[in-house]
């Protein structure tokens, strides 16, 4: 609600006047009413002193008018007297509303400032835009449980703003869709050992897909992004779950998205359907083929059938030695699928975050970008 300052307001004094007059009554009497000092009564109506919420029950009682109206009198005069609102401060609350201006600078994405023009030229320059009322439109692929607050809104596009600029420093060879389709088996082959995902963001950038990982914001709760910026593909992942089966699945989701080239929508909860309609067939397709990717249906749903429910470690990791693949990765299908409870065979769930950004062009986790040489963030 927008503050309208009235071109001139009086003091309460000048009311407590008025009704003297009218009962003629002098400043004695009223003191004399109210048991105060005349002194007191004095400073009133010379507006030297302020209504208090005692003095506001007190007129109220002598005058028969009730205390609201002598604190309204004197938050209205109060109000008066303070400079017109600043039209810096509703502006600054717009910026703080739509970056999460806190976490930015706690991350060094842009420096600390003293003065409201600052902040607008380090927001303007992270954005890139002229217009910080309308930031580069993101579709969020939200799922049932994550309520879209504008401040969780504002985390997730400034997270993609910054996959955005790292991207711009990553090297990679010139994107042809069927590269990418049939260096899949390629990569596949990196799920059979947690060292092996640090090989990931070298074979992407080889296939012309520039990969880097950028720690979620605050409530963000991001997974993935897959975008175009011009003709060059980009893969931006938050490792929030260390978790092997996690970060294959993810990968593997978003690289779907690639090859489909499908409107930029940053992922959310991954394993969870999105509400809208529209975007719910595009993240189903890709689910059900990123699973695909790693371990074809036709292969798991046999392995279900022949040994369900009775999934040991031993008939898991043969399995998985069978599929060249980290048996946690057939764990976390399994979840996905209700085979097994989640509590079970977590150890297999082995984490590769450390492994992974220890070569991948990396914001978060106290590591900060200087300057990418092809071989990781120095």
């Amino acid at each position: 609600m927008t503050y309208k300052r009235p071109v001139e307001a009086f003091p309460p004094g000048e009311f407590i006047r008025d009704e003297l007059v009218a009962r003629g009554w002098t400043q004695a009497d009223l003191a004399g009413i109210v048991n105060r000092t005349v002194q007191h009564v004095n400073l009133l109506v010379t507006g030297k002193k302020a209504v208090t919420a005692q003095t506001a029950y007190e007129l109220g009682a002598a005058f028969g008018t009730g205390p609201e109206v002598w604190m309204n009198l004197q938050t209205a005069y109060s109000l008066w007297l303070e400079d017109e609102p600043k039209d810096e401060i509703a502006e600054r609350a717009h910026l703080f509303q739509i970056a999460p201006v806190k976490a930015m600078l706690s991350r060094g994405w842009i420096a600390p400032t003293e003065t409201l023009a600052d902040l607008k030229s380090e927001l303007t320059r992270f954005y890139e835009t002229d217009d910080l009322f309308h930031l580069p439109p993101v579709k969020i692929a939200a799922r049932a449980n994550v309520e879209l607050t504008p401040e969780i809104r504002a985390a997730q596009v400034c997270w993609v703003c910054r996959v955005k600029q790292l991207a711009g420093l990553v090297q990679a060879a010139e994107f042809k869709p069927e590269t990418l389709k049939t260096g899949i088996s390629r990569l596949r082959k990196l799920a059979a050992w947690p060292e092996e995902t640090r090989k990931v963001p070298r074979l992407l950038a080889e296939l012309g897909v520039r990969f880097v990982v950028v720690e979620h914001l605050p409530r963000s709760r991001i997974d993935g992004a897959a975008f175009f910026v011009g003709e060059f593909p980009v893969i931006g992942m938050s490792l929030r779950f260390p978790r092997i089966d996690y970060f294959w699945h993810t990968l593997m989701h978003e690289v779907d998205h690639i090859l489909h080239r499908d409107e930029m929508t940053i992922d959310v909860n991954i394993n969870e359907k999105p509400d809208d309609p529209e975007t719910a067939s595009a993240e189903i397709r890709a689910d059900h083929e990123a699973a695909d990717m790693l371990i074809s249906s036709a292969e798991l749903n046999s392995f279900i059938s022949r040994v369900g429910p009775l999934y040991s470690k031993d008939r898991i990791n043969r399995f998985a030695n069978k599929l060249g693949i980290h048996p946690g990765i057939i764990v976390g299908q399994l979840h996905y699928r209700r085979e097994i409870p989640y509590s079970a065979n977590t150890e297999m769930l082995v984490p590769v975050r450390d492994i992974v950004i220890a070569e991948a062009l990396t914001d978060g986790w106290g590591k900060m970008v200087a300057t990418w040489t092809g071989k990781g963030a120095t």
